[in-house]
């Protein structure tokens, strides 16, 4: 993988960010302060261990296979700049593609909940996008379920209809929506409504995310399949020995 594939890969995320408003309102899937203490405690305890795990994951492909640190950091820029896209959606949140799936058709999805904690925290610390107390939160929705969700959806896909690109659209694209899904959970459990407790106000925030987050989930699978073609056709070497193509 080399300069020339690097450029071109940027030049398919680039225009992206002209075409995708970027607001000021509101950060991330939640933003700094929002949940109680108690809420904002047990999501930290929650995605610790998935964290601890992706650690080693990366130690250990870091040391196996020194050729993937820049595939790697790629992925971790994929990240990086397609969360960094935002639409306000409601009260103390806002819907953005995650970018989280790519890296997780790669590596797997322990990787991804470092990379993507990695890219939550400076965004949190460098674009006020999200915050710290809420990190924890929005690394469990973002950087394990997308991930995770990303990467079980495109191995049964690959595996049952043996199509490449139909299995890295529907990776990417459902990672993301359940990743906003996750979300909803997440505001519906801290603040259930008065009538209907959790489950009318889990209805109620993923009823307002739809309107923003399919259209997006959309466009994240589109380009993803875009980059990972781009991927099969300069970086074979590398796929081959993350066993994502065939060695024949």
């Amino acid at each position: 993988m080399n300069s020339k594939y690097i450029r071109k890969i940027a030049w398919i995320i680039l225009p992206i960010l002209f075409l995708l408003p970027i607001t000021d309102a509101y950060g991330m899937h939640i933003m700094e302060g929002f949940l109680p203490p108690a809420w904002s405690l047990f999501w930290w305890a929650v995605v610790l261990p998935f964290q601890v795990k992706g650690f080693f994951a990366i130690k250990k492909i870091v040391q196996q296979n020194p050729k993937l640190k820049l595939l790697l950091a790629m992925a971790g820029a994929f990240v990086f700049v397609l969360s960094a896209l935002k639409l306000p959606s409601i009260t103390g949140s806002c819907s953005h593609p995650t970018g989280v799936g790519l890296g997780a058709m790669l590596f797997g999805p322990s990787v991804m909940s470092i990379l993507g904690s990695i890219v939550l925290l400076f965004q949190a610390l460098l674009l006020a996008h999200g915050g710290l107390t809420t990190l924890g939160a929005n690394a469990f929705s973002m950087a394990v379920v997308g991930p995770i969700v990303s990467y079980v959806v495109f191995k049964l896909v690959q595996k049952t209809i043996a199509h490449q690109g139909t299995a890295v659209f529907l990776g990417a694209a459902l990672g993301n929506l359940l990743t906003y899904v996750t979300t909803s959970l997440q505001l519906a459990a801290a603040f259930p409504a008065e009538q209907g407790g959790m489950y009318a106000s889990a209805l109620k925030f993923m009823g307002i995310f739809a309107v923003t987050q399919v259209p997006l989930a959309v466009i994240e699978g589109l380009l993803t399949v875009l980059i990972f073609n781009t991927l099969v056709s300069h970086s074979q070497e590398e796929l081959r020995e993350l066993n994502i193509i065939s060695t024949k």
